[in-house]
């Protein structure tokens, strides 16, 4: 089954590509007010006519079944931030379905090296995904001076979705949860890694008061983590989403993440409590599932 999954999937990408090519192209050459009037709006449909093909599928040849609780904020004239524990790629395919259509395109924080991927990175690229630069502290003990340009770099391309509603969907964790990974950061959560607060107070600081509320989902697996694989080959059967409005505090969006340290450290001991609370209603749902 998965080999079938994965030929319908490459056929209806490339399908799709031709015409996302096209309309990239036509991007390109357009002035930026034309291409936002001709050509973006296109690319976005081409985009979500692709997630909806996989959605079909999960949902009707699959037959996933949802509990999804907590969707009571929705709107396409709103802006959203929105962030999630992040398990799997499946992670990806479970926002869509739960947003797709009830609130702007989803755009993810995408990581740079990602932008090279085949007609996927383009796409990301033409629908003005913001890509991520993380340096390691390797290259930073020999490049100093490049010490917060990541953090900058993502409030410049955050600074862009002031101009129409958008939401802007982060994996504080910065990684795909693994047992190797959780117990090399000796994290303090059962469930979770470390949440990462650079690049959530740099998207809300970008925009200001677009954002009133971060959008919390908790995904939660019960029959175990599906790979992509295993979604493909319809091992992937169940899914819970629980979903919590927290309303950010006004004064996050001013001042400076990087120079206030009094900020920066009340910003990341918000996160943190959220994180704590996340990571009980993981374990509550992991024990009413067994």
């Amino acid at each position: 089954m998965g080999v079938i999954s994965s030929v319908a999937l490459l056929m209806n990408t490339l399908f799709l590509g031709v015409f996302l090519y096209s309309f990239i192209l036509l991007r390109i050459i357009l002035p930026a007010r034309l291409a936002a009037i001709f050509a973006n709006p296109v690319i976005t449909g081409i985009a979500s006519l692709w997630v909806n093909s996989i959605l079909w599928w999960m949902n009707n040849v699959y037959k996933v079944q949802w509990d999804i609780q907590g969707l009571d904020r929705i709107g396409k004239k709103q802006w959203f931030l929105i962030t999630a524990n992040h398990q799997s790629w499946v992670d990806i395919f479970v926002l869509y379905n739960t947003y797709l259509g009830k609130v702007p395109l989803l755009k993810f924080f995408i990581k740079q090296e990602l932008a090279y991927v085949p007609i996927v990175g383009q796409a990301w690229w033409a629908l003005d995904f913001p890509f991520m630069r993380r340096y390691s502290k390797e290259y930073l003990a020999k490049h100093p001076e490049k010490a917060g340009k990541d953090l900058e770099e993502t409030q410049k391309a955050c600074e862009k979705f002031s101009r129409m509603p958008t939401s802007v969907m982060n994996f504080l964790e910065g990684t795909r949860y693994t047992g190797s990974k959780h117990l090399g950061q000796q994290s303090p959560y059962k469930h979770l890694l470390k949440p990462k607060a650079g690049g959530l107070a740099f998207a809300i600081q970008a925009l200001g008061d677009k954002f009133t509320a971060l959008t919390n989902v908790t995904i939660h697996y019960p029959d175990g983590i599906p790979t992509f694989w295993g979604m493909m080959c319809g091992s992937f059967k169940r899914c819970v989403v629980r979903i919590e409005e927290c309303p950010i505090p006004p004064h996050f969006s001013q001042g400076d993440y990087q120079k206030d340290e009094s900020l920066r450290l009340e910003i990341q001991q918000w996160v943190s409590e959220l994180w704590e609370q996340k990571d009980k209603l993981l374990d509550s749902l992991e024990k009413s599932a067994s």
